[in-house]
């Protein structure tokens, strides 16, 4: 009996950067881009006070319109089974949102907004490669410093860099121009 209670209480360690993310808490701001994860500490002040704006402009539209969902990080974008990323504003699309599984999008969204803070690098390439190989329509990223945004649309094959902007947020997909 004692070896049996042994082996029931037995949990084989985690093998795969996944694995581990999937025994985190809730809340933990973490990653994992091709079976890497990536931890990063809270984001600033001034992050959150640019993502409450933009994301406020874009959910009143989305309300308004009847357009899908919109939420703000952090919540659970899995691409593939060896992605899991917490981008911060993610649209869903009224027809897509099938994706939305267990409380968790399981699949790519419409569009996707990241704020740069710390890690550049992260957002600019690693992120901006995965939303691409996963057809993300749309992302935008905003530079915390001018508040110059880049701006990706996706062809159907990659993502095309358009003309970047200032304190503005152009999406073809919302049919909406916004400022902040």
């Amino acid at each position: 009996m004692g070896l049996t209670m042994a082996k029931e209480k037995y949990q084989r360690p985690p093998r795969t950067a996944m694995e581990v993310y999937e025994m985190l808490p809730e809340g933990t701001l973490a990653e994992v881009i091709h079976n890497v994860l990536y931890m990063s500490p809270a984001p600033t002040f001034e992050h959150q006070r640019i993502l409450a704006a933009l994301f406020t402009h874009l959910n009143v539209h989305i309300s308004e319109n009847d357009l899908g969902e919109c939420v703000f990080s952090p919540v659970d974008v899995y691409l593939g089974s060896n992605n899991a990323v917490q981008p911060d504003i993610v649209f869903i699309a009224k027809e897509n949102l099938s994706i939305v599984k267990e409380g968790k999008v399981k699949g790519a969204p419409d569009l996707v907004v990241e704020v740069l803070s710390g890690n550049k690098k992260h957002d600019l390439q690693l992120k901006k490669q995965l939303y691409e190989a996963f057809g993300v329509k749309e992302y935008f990223v905003v530079n915390l410093a001018d508040k110059e945004v880049i701006t990706y649309y996706f062809d159907g094959k990659k993502f095309i860099l358009q003309e970047s902007k200032r304190g503005r947020i152009k999406s073809k997909l919302l049919r909406k121009t916004i400022s902040f």
